[in-house]
């Protein structure tokens, strides 16, 4: 699908039914601590068919990250519609499995997403929101050209809040 030209060679490819052992990965303890913890087997489930649905929904897209040159997959990347603040834009997350983490691979799949919903041409805005005690995921928004607006709270997951920090691209600004 999409590669980038920096950093390491990574590829984002559509999230595929084959993936179900990835998000199972990916909700590991130390990757959902800043996102309430890891879901159950029937909440993993569901997701995934949400990640299966969702392009086709015209709302959003979700990707695995694959690192090339092996192909192999350690992570996830995707954005979906949100109404925030009175608008719809996107947001965005993203998660890259603990041994592969540290060498530019969650901003190089940010930095291929971002491109793609550029590319679409329905949101003017994508958010992020990481947590404000994650200092990785705020530094991609850093390195990724995200602008810092504030604190706020944020309902993730549904029914708590928590305390994170919203970064915004201007999509059409994107090259």
């Amino acid at each position: 699908m999409a590669e980038w030209a920096g950093g390491p060679q990574v590829r984002i490819e559509p999230w595929a039914d084959h993936a179900l052992d990835l998000l199972r990965r990916l909700n590991a303890p130390e990757m959902t601590e800043h996102l309430g913890g890891p879901e159950t087997e029937e909440q993993i489930l569901a997701r995934h068919q949400r990640y299966l649905a969702i392009a086709g929904s015209g709302t959003g897209r979700m990707f695995r990250v694959v690192l090339l040159p092996e192909r192999e997959e350690v992570g996830s990347v995707g954005y979906w519609e949100r109404v925030w603040r009175g608008e719809t834009v996107y947001e965005t997350g993203w998660g890259v499995l603990p041994q592969f983490q540290g060498r530019g691979i969650a901003a190089a799949a940010v930095a291929a997403a971002v491109r793609c919903a550029a590319a679409e041409g329905k949101h003017r805005y994508l958010h992020a929101f990481p947590s404000l005690d994650n200092p990785p995921s705020n530094a991609i928004c850093r390195k990724a050209g995200f602008s810092f607006l504030s604190e706020c709270d944020f309902e993730y997951p549904p029914g708590t809040s928590m305390r994170c920090n919203d970064w915004r691209l201007d999509l059409t600004a994107v090259i």
